[in-house]
């Protein structure tokens, strides 16, 4: 009876045993804290981790360029999204793993140790990433820092051959105070490697990315040489979508001006035609100065192109106006001031002298008697013939210099047909050689 009632409270208390035994243990007990505290108690982050200050801390570096965010022609600003990585030794973090439960690798605050001061020459703003305050320390002193960073940095952006253009930007990294003799740098993987490597790239944005070419050199100052190393992003732009809304559409309105060629040059709907076409270039200008990246030290070419076509419309537009228009006050002219041949010594009697399409019918009424009648003499009749001829002298040296004026225009019209047609020609085979030439990287 009495085993039965001890045996719970003995299973009660062997329980509370274990309890008691299980909240013994203490983190200082682990081989991982006493590790810890053994390598950064008498750690000073100020000094550089080598036991003989006359050898230099080599940092290895790599970079994984994850995504084109922004490409700002105007302002000549790059905005990438990079994973950066850079390995060294110190030489006050090693330890012998078979004395600590064969650990080989733990993690230690940044802020804790020493690390190398590497910057990006090109900054032009404040690093954003993530805040990763560990770091990987193995066995042997090597120190492993990775990290993604978004960069806002300076690059001469080139947009010449929009929208077949491509970018090669560069990302430099260097120490911002120590010299080559105290820190150097190098390449954590070969320079083929990085070059190619392609798999973390986001290739769904308006950009490619082509290659990331790397370089070694030391930078001599008047502080002695700074060693860097510089990462060139090369990058080219996805044209298609600009090829659908912008050139194919700047080609028709061309093709359509072209057109306009064909109406007559003294021909007023001529001038509505291109009045209208002007309308249209300036609308979708207006709307390609969205699109097309602006830049303070280049011009796209087909900015270019645009402006001289807009040069050619206008000018054969002026040629129209003034043509019609000088046309027309000819015209008026010779209607609202007849020719007049006066008559004896009386200014009673003015016969007008009909216009042109009339002529036959005058000089018929002279000579069959069809004049009206009135007392007169072979002086006077003789007088009104040279009157009627010098009135269609006058006529004719008018339609002649209108006929000299639409064979000059005529002329300067087939020559801007000609040079337009030539523009229009090499416009394209210019936009297929970039096309090609982008193709072919």
């Amino acid at each position: 009876m009495l085993a039965r009632v001890m045996a719970p409270l003995w299973a009660c208390i062997l329980v509370a045993a274990g309890i008691l035994a299980t909240d013994t243990h203490h983190p200082r007990d682990s081989a991982l804290y006493h590790l810890s505290k053994q390598l950064l108690q008498n750690y000073h982050k100020e000094v550089r981790p080598v036991y003989n200050w006359t050898n230099a801390t080599t940092v290895y570096l790599d970079l994984f360029v994850h995504a084109i965010l922004d490409v700002d022609a105007e302002n000549q600003i790059l905005k990438t999204s990079v994973w950066y990585r850079e390995v060294w030794n110190d030489e006050f973090l090693s330890w012998n793993s078979s004395l600590f439960d064969e650990i080989r690798e733990i993690s230690l605050p940044l802020s804790a140790i020493w690390a190398p001061d590497i910057i990006i020459n090109e900054f032009v703003d404040i690093e954003r990433s993530p805040d990763l305050p560990y770091v990987y320390v193995n066995s042997s002193g090597t120190i492993e820092n990775s990290k993604p960073i978004q960069v806002v940095s300076a690059c001469s952006l080139d947009t010449y051959a929009f929208p077949f253009d491509v970018q090669n930007c560069s990302l430099t990294f260097k120490s911002i105070l120590h010299t080559v003799e105290d820190v150097d740098l190098a390449f954590l993987r070969s320079p083929e490697d990085i070059k190619h490597d392609k798999k973390v790239f986001l290739n769904d944005s308006e950009w490619e990315l082509l290659s990331v070419s790397s370089t070694y050199s030391i930078l001599q100052s008047s502080a002695g040489g700074f060693a860097q190393i510089q990462f060139n992003v090369v990058m080219r732009r996805h044209p298609l979508v600009y090829v659908v809304s912008l050139l194919i559409p700047s080609i028709f309105l061309m093709l359509v001006d072209l057109g306009s060629f064909y109406v007559p040059p003294n021909c007023q709907a001529r001038i509505v035609f291109k009045t209208s076409v002007l309308v249209g270039y300036t609308v979708f200008r207006v709307n390609m100065s969205n699109q097309v990246p602006r830049s303070v030290g280049s011009t796209p070419l087909i900015g270019h192109f645009f402006s001289i076509c807009m040069a050619f419309l206008v000018l054969s537009l002026a040629k129209s106006i003034v043509l019609v228009k000088f046309l027309h006050d000819e015209r008026r002219g010779g209607q609202e001031q007849p020719f007049v041949c006066l008559q004896g010594d009386t200014n009673a009697d003015r016969p007008r002298v009909e216009p042109r399409a009339q002529r036959a019918v005058v000089t018929e009424s002279l000579f069959y008697g069809e004049h009206p009648a009135q007392p007169g003499t072979l002086k006077e009749i003789w007088s009104q013939l040279q009157c009627i001829n010098n009135y269609l002298q006058t006529q004719d040296q008018t339609d002649q210099q209108e006929a000299e004026w639409l064979v000059l225009l005529s002329r300067f019209d087939r020559l801007l047909f000609r040079s337009y047609l030539s523009m229009l020609g090499l416009y394209t085979i210019t936009l297929c050689s970039l096309w090609a030439l982008w193709g072919g990287l």
